[in-house]
């Protein structure tokens, strides 16, 4: 009985380490891919990496109608075009379409909503909203202003960020 005892806990602490150990390979794994992304504020860590929402109202974007493109602020990936932009009155960033292959959507937590992330990050964007009527599209993406940095088409930046 005592050798079975002792295989037992042996056994659970092995799974312990091991677990305890791929949970910091896979942390440094991270830690590694998010040196390479920009530099955050902790507001926006907090809405991009912790899927937080800035107050209605509150972000530089909500009201922002210049030419150009919107990249992910983590990563510039370029997500929206301002062509693609409109006043829906929420206070947050409207889009009714992406860049193709930019946006990813999932269920949200609450399991009745649909977020959207950026696809080569995973940074929260915020969440996308279909049949309110508000455009053509019929699609709403309400975006955090924080998860965004909009880049003028008057810009010198790179044509892969435009």
């Amino acid at each position: 009985m005592l050798k079975f005892q002792f295989i037992s806990f042996f056994a659970a602490s092995m799974f312990i380490l091991t677990a305890g150990t791929g949970c910091a390979q896979e942390d440094k794994k991270k830690d590694k891919k998010m040196a390479k992304y920009n530099k955050l504020t902790s507001e926006q860590d907090r809405i991009l990496n912790k899927k937080g929402t800035e107050w209605a109202f509150s972000g530089e974007y909500w009201d922002h109608f210049e030419t150009g493109t919107y990249v992910c602020r983590q990563c510039n990936a370029p997500l929206y075009k301002s062509n693609d932009k409109f006043d829906s009155h929420c206070g947050w960033p409207s889009f009714d379409d992406e860049i193709p292959g930019a946006v990813h959507r999932s269920v949200d937590a609450d399991g009745r909503r649909t977020e959207i992330t950026c696809v080569n990050c995973g940074g929260h964007l915020g969440h996308v909203f279909l049949g309110e009527q508000l455009t053509e599209k019929d699609t709403r993406h309400c975006v955090n202003s924080a998860s965004i940095q909009f880049i003028s088409a008057d810009s010198s930046l790179p044509d892969m960020i435009k």
